[in-house]
């Protein structure tokens, strides 16, 4: 693999986590190196210990938690720099990688947590043999217009919207 690409998963549908969590298996089963940094992801999800068995680095680093729109200026504060924390990380780290993947990062720029040109110029720069995969709801048009490979995920039916609360194993 000699140019590595971009691919995004967006939309109000679910499954961009899970799509971009197959993607890292079947390329850990090709022989790469993967990594996935998530954003906005505090809680124990079920892909964790597996992606740890297979040898697949996961990044979080972030401590505040809750729904954005429920934080304290103060929560936001803190989560602004945790995300740019974790932003400054993945530049050191990816070269290291044949596959990175960020997931939910366009929720951290939605939100104003991380800005839009910060992530562009991420993309335009990123190592020539890195394949790189961002999830999230609303991705930005320029990302979208840069990306190799842009999926969108819609919902057509799903069971919250009957009351069913998430399941683990299946949500999260």
């Amino acid at each position: 693999m000699n140019k590595g690409l971009v691919h995004v998963y967006t939309g109000n549908g679910k499954g961009k986590t899970t799509a971009a969590i197959g993607q890292a298996v079947r390329a850990k089963g090709a022989g790469l190196s993967v990594c996935v940094l998530q954003f906005l992801k505090t809680e124990d999800t079920g892909e964790l210990k597996c992606l740890e068995k297979l040898g697949i680095s996961v990044i979080r680093k972030e401590t505040v938690s809750g729904f954005f729109n429920g934080l304290s200026s103060e929560q936001r504060r803190q989560l602004k720099s945790e995300v740019e924390y974790e932003f400054a990380l993945l530049k050191k780290l990816m070269p290291q990688y044949d596959m990175v993947i960020l997931d939910e990062i366009f929720g951290a720029v939605e939100n104003g947590l991380l800005s839009l040109g910060s992530l562009m110029r991420l993309i335009r720069k990123k190592p020539e043999g890195t394949e790189l995969i961002l999830t999230g709801r609303h991705a930005p048009l320029g990302i979208i217009e840069i990306a190799d490979y842009a999926s969108e995920i819609r919902v057509i039916k799903h069971p919250f919207d009957e009351g069913v609360p998430a399941r683990p194993g299946i949500e999260f």
